[in-house]
This record gives structure tokens, C-alpha cells and sequence, in this order.
């Protein structure tokens, strides 16, 4: 059975306004897929160690137990977070332009185009051509309801 993870809580599109928003994110959990969210640690913020999620800057505030929840995978968007989330115990992962990463859990997370393994985790096949998506352990998508292995 395919690990289906919604990318920033898409199911069927991409929707800018509201991705990574952890309401957002909850509903795509709520129908059962793993969801895939852009984190960010920031400390003494307003008084205290806070996480955010949001792609290109901190826009949601989320708590330890979202983030601890194990249909979330965290994209963590720097090192320093990474080092925090390893902690907090998160499925978590960190890359920049990487072809691929491996995530906390064992899981290659694997850019578009490239090569899949059975551990492979398919990363937008939506922008990809004659790909096999059968071999990897998993997708994620911004159009995770539309994909043919969408029967959770």
C-alpha cells in the first residue's frame, strides 16, 4: 500500500492561501492521507520557543503535538530546525537542492525526475513524464485525491 502525503495540504491543487495553514493541513489528515508541511523554529518569539509552518516565511503558529503527529512529515526550512525537530521526536527531513534526502524516519525523499526506489518517496509526480511511480514507498502531491493510488 502507497504512503499518500498531500504536499502543504493540497488534495487537488495547489492553493497558495491556504497551504501549510494547520487547519488546513488537519483536513487533509482527516481523510486519511499523511500531509507533508514546511516548518520553521524560531526561539524567544513573543516570550517563548514557538514553531511556525509556512514556505517562504513564518505564517502559521503550530503546536509540538502537530508537528509530533505521525501523518505529518516536517520539511524543515533550515538546519537549526532540523537540530529541533530531530529532537522533538518529528518525522521530519531538510534539503536544498538536493536530488535527494533522507528523512528521520528512513524514508529517500526524491526530487522530481529523479530515479525511485522501493524506499522512494515520489515528490510531484504531476511535473514529471514517463515516471513508475509503482517503485516508490510513497507520493506526495499537490493532487493527492487525484492520484490513481488515492484508494486509501
Amino acid at each position: 500500500k502507497k504512503i499518500l502525503i498531500s504536499h502543504r495540504g493540497n488534495l487537488s491543487g495547489v492553493n497558495p492561501e491556504k497551504e501549510n495553514n494547520p487547519e488546513y493541513c488537519q483536513e487533509a489528515i482527516d481523510e486519511n492521507y499523511n500531509v507533508e508541511i514546511d516548518v520553521r523554529w524560531l526561539p524567544k518569539r513573543m516570550g517563548n520557543d514557538t514553531w511556525w509552518t509556512g514556505h517562504d516565511s513564518p505564517k502559521y503558529r503550530v503546536t509540538e503535538d502537530f508537528l509530533k503527529n505521525s501523518k505529518v512529515w516536517c520539511h524543515a526550512k533550515d538546519i537549526i530546525t532540523l537540530s529541533k525537530l530531530l529532537d522533538l521526536g518529528a518525522h521530519c527531513f531538510w534539503h536544498d537542492r538536493d536530488k535527494a534526502t533522507l528523512t528521520s524516519k528512513g524514508y529517500i525523499w526524491t526530487a522530481p525526475l529523479e530515479e525511485l526506489t522501493q524506499s522512494s518517496i515520489c515528490v510531484l509526480p504531476e511535473r514529471q513524464r514517463d515516471i513508475n511511480i509503482s517503485k516508490a514507498a510513497g507520493i506526495c502531491s499537490d493532487f493527492i485525491a487525484e492520484i490513481p493510488y488515492s484508494s486509501k
